[in-house]
């Protein structure tokens, strides 16, 4: 097949990530997609259409719905008409995007196929709101066959007028890929066809479980594609996000099996494929619609050895929360060393050896916080607790760390957890000593760190994650603490004793 559209505006790409500010871009949330992303994306639609509508929100150069325009073209069994709607309100780009139009005009002309295409320079998410709107004053909306993405990666602020109307319209989202998806989705026909690469950071969490949960009721997702390295995907942009590419058709049934595919990076090539039952990647009875991206065998091992440990937080009469303290909000009654009226203050600078070693010396951050009316209710009673850091770095080995606060190790009868921290509990109390140190082991196994990989898609630790998880029962968790004393064994005995534990109760 010929690619020539598509890798002429490759170099368009590669030319407009050389002469724009990429801070800007960062900005805005704009990441131009490479045409090997693309022509893998076009590929993934599978009805044929005899007019085929194609709706590309956030078009950037027009390198999607060129690539797809460009496989259309080639195939035998053409279709008789294409239509195009471009959203871009990027001046910059607005030239090479009407470059990309003719190029497409001229491309469907020779494989005599009818040729429309029309750029709209306006904000997508306004329009598009204005266009499901069913009020007395809505305007009458075109649906389309098919839809193909890159949406902007940017946090919408709360207060923002984008976040009130994206609210009064029904959706509860709080990054612009996500409103994106769910517009678009909505500007589909029936049985319309959707394909986009967004982060993966949707699949789970707190943050996106009314975008998931919709997204889920108005499409039948066919096919999810994973990039096993976070570098490459968008290497000319340093995006280190983890992406994802999912391909569904809005309105029908659900499959009964999904396909999961993965690749380093755009090697497309070398792309390992697998069919999954749905009901195993989105389980019925879970609520808030997580999404399982088991991909490999080596994943598919990780998830068989942790059926060993199938008991939740709940049973176990555990919960896990985020620390209360949010440094900024509470500077004024933040001290660097401790002092007469204060109480130890905890940091992930403070773990050393899977314990909390307090003071730190280097002084990066406050030790301590100040006993008064406005903080008294940001601590906990001094006992033993098992804290994980809430972020990772990007690339950093370990997705989970552990470490024990021992109240023996630090004399004080009140504690304050930071904001990048969660801490497991008893009912807002602590836990039994034994309890701590096999519960702080489990969470520092490499078994239960992979298993959480697969589970969750994004750097950051959230609570609501790690409840979603399975633990030790009891007398797993007591047996597991018997290997702790006064500090953590080395990252090799951990994994020793939790295997140990599986293999004896497998």
């Amino acid at each position: 097949m010929t690619v020539e559209l598509s890798n002429t505006l490759d170099i368009v790409r590669k030319s407009l990530n050389g002469s724009t500010c990429r801070h800007k871009r960062s900005i805005i949330g704009q990441f131009f997609t490479p045409a090997l992303i693309a022509r893998y994306m076009a590929s993934l639609f599978e009805k044929e259409k005899a007019d085929v509508r194609i709706l590309d929100p956030g078009a950037g150069t027009g390198v999607l719905f060129a690539a797809y325009i460009e496989t259309l073209a080639y195939r035998k069994q053409r279709p008789d008409s294409i239509k195009v709607v471009a959203y871009e309100n990027d001046k910059q780009v607005l030239p090479y995007l009407k470059e990309t139009i003719e190029r497409c005009r001229v491309l469907c002309r020779e494989a005599g196929i009818l040729f429309q295409g029309e750029i709209r320079a306006e904000n997508f998410v306004s329009a598009a709101i204005a266009q499901i709107d069913d009020g007395l004053f809505s305007i009458k909306a075109e649906r389309f066959t098919h839809a193909i993405l890159n949406p902007p990666y940017k946090k919408i602020n709360a207060e923002s007028v984008m976040r009130q109307a994206l609210y009064a319209a029904g959706i509860e989202v709080s990054n612009l890929y996500a409103a994106f998806v769910w517009l678009t989705a909505q500007m589909l026909e029936t049985g319309g066809e959707m394909v986009a690469i967004t982060p993966r950071s949707f699949c789970n969490g707190p943050y996106y479980r009314r975008f998931r949960v919709d997204l889920l009721d108005m499409m039948s997702i066919r096919h999810i594609h994973v990039f096993e390295s976070r570098k490459k995907a968008f290497g000319d942009d340093n995006v280190l996000q983890e992406n994802v590419i999912y391909y569904g058709v809005k309105g029908v049934e659900k499959p009964e099996y999904m396909l999961l595919s993965s690749s380093d990076g755009v090697d497309f090539d070398n792309t390992k494929t697998g069919t999954i039952p749905y009901e195993q990647i989105i389980l019925p009875s879970d609520r808030d619609a997580f999404i399982h991206l088991v991909l490999s065998d080596k994943d598919s091992h990780v998830t068989e050895r942790m059926r060993v440990f199938n008991t939740s937080l709940t049973e176990l009469c555990l919960d896990v929360s985020t620390g209360p303290v949010v440094d900024f909000r509470t500077m004024e009654y933040l001290h660097q060393i401790a002092g007469k009226g204060t109480m130890p203050l905890i940091y992930p600078c403070h773990f050393e050896g899977g314990f909390i070693k307090w003071p730190d010396e280097s002084h990066k951050k406050p030790n301590a916080i100040e006993v008064s009316p406005h903080t008294k209710d940001l601590m906990v009673e001094s006992d033993f607790y098992v804290l994980t850091r809430r972020f990772s770095a990007k690339e950093e080995r370990r997705r989970v760390v552990a470490a024990i606060y021992d109240p023996h190790l630090i004399n004080a009868p009140l504690v304050g957890f930071e904001n990048h921290l969660n801490y497991f509990h008893s009912k807002g109390k602590g836990l039994q000593t034994a309890i701590a140190k096999g519960l702080a082991l489990y969470l520092n196994s490499t078994l239960f760190d992979r298993c959480f990989r697969i589970f969750s898609g994004h750097t950051q630790v959230n609570a609501t994650d790690l409840r979603k998880m399975r633990y030790p029962s009891r007398d797993q968790l007591l047996r597991l603490g018997s290997h702790v004393k006064h500090q953590m064994p080395d990252q090799e005995t951990v994994d020793a004793i939790l295997n140990k534990e599986c293999e004896n109760h497998g």
